[in-house]
């Protein structure tokens, strides 16, 4: 796979929370959910999104924001506008006095807000993700706190369909929903980084050069293959010093300190996935045995692999791979 491909796998959708919000104005959602990553599609009206750092950024219809939700924001009818609800983590949402409002400002399949029936000023979608893997860490790290996708930019055919989609209560909807909104974020993922070419990751913009993009793909397809230079150089047909220098100076490492890299946040997301033992991981990622894996792992993450295996996992957190 290309590298958005596997670091957009890594984050593939299981359960986001999604909701259809339908607001009359005033309106104000101060938003601690904790989530490594949000996404909100504006289906019509305007909003503004106040970020805990920096300026607020105002949302028209169809517009997408990817935002981090690592700190408080704020999502308004107008800037002025005081919160009066909270949304915490689990998608939780209760009054600045503690009363929980998931039933009295329900609407229906998925739906919520404080319409009531009435026409809506401002109808949008939201959808979040709690954690994140040690591979999608390379994702938020790439990303500021807020990106914006203007409407004229963004793919209205895969947003209107995941906002008639969310109401529906059908046979397998949960996995429709999530794979719809799979591809609304990969869209406003792909759209970001190409608008902002000058501030994407290494990773992005090394995929424009045929070459780095080839050793790239075989090194995230086998990480646990015996790669040397030369075997990779000889994969991709060109010399062990042609293939060093582009991919270090397009990738900001080398060819083999990047698989590194890669091996162990792989190795991350598969420990905290549980079923395989400490040396079938370390096996299944390319190191001979337990105990090289072991420091390597630790090195790299600061603990032993069964110490991060054993270890609560926090909302938001991540160890990204460089670049």
């Amino acid at each position: 796979m290309d590298t958005l491909s596997t670091v957009m796998d890594g984050h593939r959708a299981r359960g986001a929370s999604l909701l259809r919000c339908e607001m009359r104005a005033p309106w104000a959602l101060r938003i601690e959910d904790e989530a490594a990553l949000g996404l909100v599609v504006m289906v019509s009206g305007s909003a503004q999104l106040v970020p805990a750092h920096g300026s607020p950024t105002r949302l028209a219809e169809g517009d997408l924001a990817l935002v981090k939700g690592t700190h408080p924001w704020v999502f308004a009818d107008d800037v002025a506008t005081e919160p009066t609800v909270v949304i915490e983590p689990g998608n939780v949402c209760r009054s600045l006095t503690g009363e929980h409002l998931a039933l009295s400002l329900g609407l229906g399949t998925r739906t919520w807000g404080n319409a009531g029936g009435a026409p809506a000023d401002t109808t949008f979608l939201t959808a979040s993700w709690e954690l994140a893997s040690q591979v999608t860490g390379r994702l938020l790290d790439a990303l500021p706190d807020v990106a914006v996708i203007p409407a004229d930019e963004a793919d209205p055919t895969l947003s209107g369909l995941l906002a008639r989609e969310v109401q529906r209560d059908l046979p397998g909807q949960d996995v429709v929903l999530d794979r719809l909104v799979d591809l609304v974020l990969i869209g406003g993922v792909r759209q970001w980084f190409s608008r902002a070419e000058g501030s994407a990751p290494s990773w992005w913009r090394a995929g424009s050069d045929p070459l780095v993009r080839r050793a790239l793909a075989l090194l995230h397809d086998m990480p646990g293959h015996p790669w040397t230079l030369d075997a990779l150089a000889a994969q991709v047909h060109v010399s062990r010093a042609t293939l060093s220098r582009r991919f270090t100076e397009l990738v900001g490492q080398s060819p083999m300190a990047y698989l590194t890299a890669w091996r162990l946040a792989r190795a991350a997301d598969l420990l905290r996935a549980g079923g395989l033992s400490v040396e079938q991981v370390a096996h299944e990622v390319g190191y001979a045995n337990a105990f090289a894996f072991s420091a390597a792992f630790k090195r790299e993450h600061g603990r032993s692999p069964r110490a991060f295996r054993s270890a609560a996992v926090t909302p938001g957190a991540w160890s990204p791979v460089p670049g």
